[in-house]
């Protein structure tokens, strides 16, 4: 394995797509701190795509890259973390940006990382905040979206409440 890559256990059951040609796929990653909180970021108010809404770590699938390359490269450029593990697959989606790029597809999974939870190193020119989400402050995630655009508030929720006993 070349130096730049390491092992990432995926559970047996985690369906990861591969996507057809001309699909346009994203990815994004629901991770959990040690007291079972969602890590989420504040995109910047200059982002063409869902300016100044709370996102989850994840990006867009580039051309002869695997989904879990996509994951593991957006993990580390977004937070300086290593993907570790993939536990299970939250959901698929289809969706449409207000971007003209057409419609996406969107793989979004339960993941662990390695790295200093504490102290993520966000790339700051795309984000204004990061914050980490239970029961008690997921409304937060619904800031500047409209009612049936709670994709990420949706995901986080049901990966607290599927969440597995132990991380």
């Amino acid at each position: 394995m070349p130096d730049d890559q390491h092992y990432v256990a995926v559970e047996a059951d985690v369906e990861i797509p591969v996507p057809a040609d001309g699909e346009i796929w994203a990815v994004g990653a629901v991770i959990l701190n040690q007291d079972g909180k969602a890590f989420a970021q504040k995109r910047g108010p200059h982002r063409r795509l869902f300016p100044d809404c709370w996102d989850i770590v994840g990006g867009h699938v580039e051309p002869g890259e695997s989904l879990l390359d996509t994951l593991a490269r957006e993990v580390e450029e977004e937070t300086g973390w290593r993907l570790r593990r993939i536990r299970r697959l939250l959901g698929i989606t289809t969706w449409t940006g207000d971007d003209g790029a057409g419609k996406r597809h969107e793989a979004d999974y339960l993941i662990e990382v390695d790295g200093d939870l504490d102290h993520p190193a966000l790339e700051w020119s795309k984000h204004t905040a990061y914050d980490w989400f239970g029961p008690d402050n997921l409304p937060r995630l619904k800031e500047n979206r409209a009612p049936g655009e709670y994709l990420i508030h949706d995901l986080i929720s049901k990966a607290l409440q599927d969440r597995p006993d132990t991380l």
